[in-house]
């Protein structure tokens, strides 16, 4: 039976990914992705670390913008990192492999920017996965982290007991923990959520369209920060 946090998350991952929940993360966060990608100046030489990157999908959108440069997609779930290899084999600047985010697989500053959708809440130890991140950033290399489940969304914390073991963090939680890593120019704001809510709400994370439209309404809380040079 696994034991560490890294070994269940991996357990209930490879789960999600079976599944077929890759594509379901895709159509609940594409959206908060696509408005936060212009907001990190992202160069086509650019080098980009995708942590948590699921079936892949949010490396492929990356892979799109460097084109010139290179994209690393990481996801603790082995099962969803053999997806992503599957279906994005012929995306020649794209790489996907299997790990932790609290210790990276790579040399220390190579990185020009690290994105993460969705996954730093789960994150066992989220300031040593900080840490890593700073270790794999060039100097001037930035790092940019969305979220949904964090306090002051309050139409999130009824995810808790659904999720995987998670941390629920306010905004100046998430950037007191960049800053210790190391980072500067670090921050937190709103990406607003405005896909359209449909009439009728039938999911398991909220109990009506109405509670779906004001978690919408308050948006994902991205927090950023910057190696300094």
């Amino acid at each position: 039976m696994p034991n560490r946090p890294e070994d269940l998350l991996r357990e209930e991952f490879n789960r999600w990914a079976s599944a077929g929940r890759g594509d379901e993360m895709q159509q609940e966060h594409l959206r908060i992705t696509e408005k936060t990608l212009p907001l990190m100046g992202i160069e086509a030489t650019d080098r980009i670390l995708d942590l948590g990157c699921g079936s892949g999908w949010t490396s492929a959108l990356l892979a799109q913008i460097v084109t010139q440069g290179q994209v690393v997609g990481m996801d603790v779930s082995d099962e969803m990192i053999g997806r992503a290899r599957r279906h994005y084999r012929d995306l020649l600047n794209v790489m996907f492999l299997a790990s932790g985010v609290e210790q990276i697989p790579w040399n220390g500053d190579f990185f020009h920017k690290a994105f993460s959708v969705e996954s730093a809440y789960y994150w066992p130890d989220p300031a040593k996965a900080l840490r890593e991140i700073f270790r794999v950033l060039r100097p001037g290399g930035s790092a940019w982290i969305l979220i949904n489940l964090y306090k002051e969304n309050i139409y999130t914390h009824q995810w808790v007991p659904l999720l995987p073991p998670t941390h629920l963090l306010s905004g100046d939680e998430w950037c007191d923990l960049i800053k210790q890593a190391g980072f500067v120019e670090t921050g937190h704001r709103r990406i607003v959520d405005d896909r359209p809510v449909p009439r009728e709400y039938h999911g398991q994370w909220f109990k009506d369209a109405e509670e779906l439209r004001k978690f919408q309404e308050e948006g994902a809380l991205l927090v950023f920060g910057s190696k300094p040079e």
